[in-house]
Order: C-alpha cells, then sequence, then structure tokens
C-alpha cells in the first residue's frame, strides 16, 4: 500500500503563445479546469501504475471539490482519511505556453489546514510493508510528522522537495529517497547543475539516503549508498510538461513498492513522466500501466 500525504487542487489552465513577464500582459488561448495538486496527482500517478494507493489530505466544502476529486473517485484511490475543511479548496493557476513550457500559481485554500494530527490518523495503520510518498504543498509540520510516522512504523519514505521552501534541506534527511528536479537540486546543496555528480555523492556521504534528480529530457539520474544509477528519458514532443514531475513520482513508489529493483523503477518512471508531456493537465495526462508496460518492456 503506498500512502499519499499531501494537497489536493483544481487546476485552472490558461493557454498562452508564451509566458508573460513581470508585468506584462500576453493575450491567452483556451481555458480548461482539471483535478491537481501535487499529492492528489502522484496519488493518482502510483494508482494507474497499478499500486493500492491511501490520498490522505483537505479538500473544500465547495462546488470545486467535487471537480478536484473526480478522477481519483473514478480512478479507485482510497479517499478514506481526505477531510472536508471549513475552507476553499486549493486551486493552481497555470499559464502553459507553445512549447509546453508553464508558470504556476498556487492558492493552498483547504492545504493550509493539513495538520500533524491528518497525519497521526491517516497513517495510523502504516506497516513495514507500505511506501510514504510526501510533498511540499501542506505545511510542513504536517509533512514533517508523516516522515516522522513513516520511520516510526519502518515504512519506506519519498520526499518531493518540490516546492522548494526555506527549511526543505533541513527535512529532506529525515525521508529515505528524495527527488528533486535540477532547480531543487541546486537549492538543497548549494551547488550548480554542472557539478551534478560530486553534489550528488557529497549529500549522500552525508546523510546516508538515497537522492534522485530528474533531468527532463534527460531522464534521471540517482544515487544511493551503494553508488550513481542513470537512466533515460522516453523521447517525446511534450505539449504540457505540468504533471510530468508527478507522474515520475507516483510511478516511482509504485514500483518500488511492487518490488522492482530502483533502476527498474526509475526507469519505469521517467517512460511514464515522458508520456505525461503527450496530453494537457496534470492527471488527465497520466499514462495507464500498459502504455508504460508497452515501452518498458
Amino acid at each position: 500500500m503506498i500512502t499519499v500525504f499531501g494537497s489536493t487542487n483544481l487546476d485552472q489552465i490558461g493557454t498562452v503563445s508564451r509566458l508573460p513577464k513581470p508585468g506584462e500582459t500576453v493575450a491567452g488561448g483556451t481555458f480548461s479546469m482539471a483535478p491537481g495538486g501535487k499529492g492528489a496527482n502522484q496519488a493518482l500517478a502510483a494508482r494507474r501504475a497499478g499500486a493500492d494507493v491511501r490520498h490522505v489530505s483537505a479538500a473544500g466544502d465547495d462546488a470545486f471539490a467535487e471537480l478536484a476529486l473526480d478522477l481519483l473517485e473514478q480512478g479507485g484511490v482510497d479517499l478514506s482519511h481526505l477531510r472536508k475543511a471549513d475552507a476553499a479548496t486549493g486551486i493552481a493557476m497555470i499559464f502553459v505556453d507553445a512549447k509546453g513550457e508553464n508558470v504556476i500559481a498556487i492558492l493552498p485554500g483547504a492545504n493550509g489546514t493539513v495538520s500533524a494530527e491528518d497525519a497521526d490518523r491517516g497513517l495510523a495503520a502504516l506497516t513495514e510493508a507500505d511506501t510514504v510518498l510526501v510533498q511540499q504543498e501542506v505545511p510542513q509540520a504536517a509533512t514533517r510528522r508523516a516522515l516522522d510516522i513513516a520511520r516510526e512504523k519502518g515504512a519506506r519514505s519519498i520526499l518531493n522537495t518540490a516546492p522548494f521552501l526555506p527549511d526543505t534541506a533541513k527535512l529532506a534527511p529525515l525521508a529515505d529517497i528524495v527527488v528533486a528536479n535540477e532547480t531543487e537540486f541546486s537549492l538543497l546543496t548549494g551547488r550548480p547543475i554542472d557539478q551534478l555528480d560530486a553534489a550528488m555523492a557529497e549529500w549522500v556521504n552525508r546523510t546516508g539516503r538515497t537522492i534522485v534528480v530528474t533531468l527532463g529530457a534527460e531522464g534521471a539520474r540517482a544515487r544511493t549508498p551503494d553508488g550513481p544509477i542513470a537512466v533515460p528519458a522516453h523521447k517525446v514532443k511534450p505539449v504540457d510538461t505540468v504533471g510530468a514531475g508527478d507522474t515520475f513520482c507516483g510511478y516511482l513508489a509504485a514500483g518500488l513498492d511492487a518490488g522492482y529493483d530502483l533502476e527498474t523503477a526509475l526507469r519505469r518512471a521517467a517512460i511514464a513522466g515522458s508520456l505525461a508531456c503527450l496530453k494537457p493537465g496534470a492527471q488527465p495526462a497520466i499514462p495507464a500501466k500498459g502504455d508504460v508496460d508497452a515501452i518498458a518492456g
């Protein structure tokens, strides 16, 4: 079982010819809404990868909540520990340009009410056979408590360092596996990306944990206490990259939960992340397990 502890949002997505600069107005194209939030995205990705998944989160008691939870419910994600909060459902406002690049603003709403008590309730039944997957779109005290519980229970824990926060560097060593993109890894280590291999080795030697760095079209690299791993991306022409990182994290957690070794799980996660770039939106673009199987073999 994978327990995803994190955010639930409704994404509001506008397409533009190019991303605006500060103070600039750019004419847009289409507008759509889709379920999102890093926690919910990763929960659905793990579920579509074939895992049993529980999502511990909060949503508002409003019209947006039903839309935000729609694909999780359809996909069979366990929402029994999702709390209805006296707040608006979280919103992500997203602009996507003609090249598939994006800028995102998060309005946390109910996600801001997620607490250490939610972690205590949602992770009470955790066992050594389980995996806990967390991000940083809910209050850090709650995320820290989730990681502490995972360690107390002997469960595997994975931290995605997005969005990067001032205390992320202190929080990261509490997780067994840390997943960061290039920018986040530079912030985590204080080293430029052209020193990636040396910085990864130094971080692992210092913490004893495993670090995974996603590199977009270049795939992903990992460093464990036993050495380095590198996997390629599946080459695609991206339409929208907004859900790629979350898809990668969900598939990585599901692969490890299914018993794959780290290299195999990473390879499948990289394929899934690439396929997620072929459709607009986050959750609607997450590929099914069969699509990944067809490429991974």
